[in-house]
């Protein structure tokens, strides 16, 4: 139950803000070039029981993609289910997914130099969903979601901020509001900075990434939680 929160400036430039979830004893490294022989270039960070990436970086293209899951329409057994976590990293070589796909459900969200879309996959059917100017938010539903509670509560927040393209720092005002939004009990389902587990997922907030995509290059950086679902000690 990760969140990303993007703004498009045209369809070159995007910026930022994903939080990610995950079991904390599923082990993972930092943002690094973990795939130099089979995605030479390409920077991510790596689950290390599945090999893939949630988040992933082809600086010298100037692509980016996020993964996010989001829930089956059918039930797919687990034995069955391919790992989502080659979605990203083929992504930012310009390989995006095709349907069918043996594969339980996920956003997939991609920032390209031709635009940034959300790919999404039910078990059933793949629909694309493009960004279109101005400042959204996904989570495990669609774009927007005005029915995912942190969606309600923080999106109109995000939006007062007004346009990346104008702040001189908006990484700092972003990651502002995401500390003020941690204020609240991580077991609250209108909070970013999450514990799931009474929502019935063993995943926790692990760590979150900023990152600006633009005809200029790529920046990126990622930060680890002090502890899972806490902002701070």
């Amino acid at each position: 139950m990760c969140t990303v929160v993007i703004d498009v400036t045209d369809a070159a430039t995007a910026r930022l803000l994903a939080v990610r979830d995950e079991d904390p004893q599923r082990a993972w490294d930092a943002l690094g070039e973990w795939w130099p022989q089979t995605h030479p270039g390409v920077l991510g960070i790596r689950d290390r029981r599945a090999g893939g990436a949630w988040l992933a970086v082809n600086p010298r293209e100037r692509r980016l993609a996020v993964l996010l899951n989001r829930a089956d329409v059918i039930d797919l057994p687990d034995e069955r289910a391919l790992t989502r976590g080659t979605l990203a990293l083929e992504s930012v070589l310009g390989r995006s997914p095709v349907a069918p796909l043996s594969m339980h459900g996920f956003n997939l969200l991609e920032v390209r130099p031709e635009g940034a879309r959300v790919l999404s996959w039910d078990g059933v059917s793949l629909r694309e969903t493009s960004i279109g100017p101005g400042t959204h938010m996904i989570a495990h539903d669609d774009l927007d979601d005005e029915d995912t509670p942190r969606i309600a509560a923080w999106l109109p927040e995000f939006r007062a901020l007004g346009p990346t393209a104008q702040s001189a720092d908006w990484v700092s005002e972003w990651v502002g509001l995401l500390a003020t939004s941690a204020q609240l009990d991580p077991e609250d389902d209108r909070a970013i900075i999450r514990d799931n587990r009474p929502h019935g997922y063993p995943t926790q907030s692990l760590l979150y990434a900023t990152a600006s995509v633009s005809p200029g290059g790529v920046e990126i950086a990622d930060h680890s939680l002090p502890r899972p679902a806490h902002w701070a000690e």
